[in-house]
């Protein structure tokens, strides 16, 4: 238990990374469907088709995201949420690449 108080702070700050990156692979995904880019995730896609609309099912996938995350901070899990960190590091990071690419083309 004591491993878990020491541990607490890096906890909380990657947990406030993970949500961050959270928003930003939002934000970037509205940017690729308001420029008519299809998701490329398919159970991304799933929820978005299956919802009312495409906003709602990605809203509903973040929160899930973040109930997630919120698990991993809850039991401690920190090498795990330190993964899923670089993983959505990479995702924002290829998603405003692909973003730049198409920008780039249509100028």
């Amino acid at each position: 238990m004591a491993d878990i108080h020491r541990e607490r702070p890096a906890l909380n700050q990657l947990f406030a990374q993970f949500a961050y990156l959270q928003f930003l692979d939002l934000m970037t995904t509205l940017v690729f469907l308001i420029n008519g880019v299809q998701e490329a995730n398919p159970l991304v896609r799933f929820a978005m088709d299956r919802a009312p609309d495409p906003l709602s099912g990605l809203v509903l996938v973040k929160v899930f995201a973040i109930l997630l995350g919120l698990w991993c901070w809850r039991m401690g899990r920190l090498r795990l949420l330190s993964r899923i960190n670089l993983l959505f590091a990479f995702v924002v990071a290829w998603n405003l690449v692909a973003l730049m690419l198409q920008s780039a083309r249509g100028a």
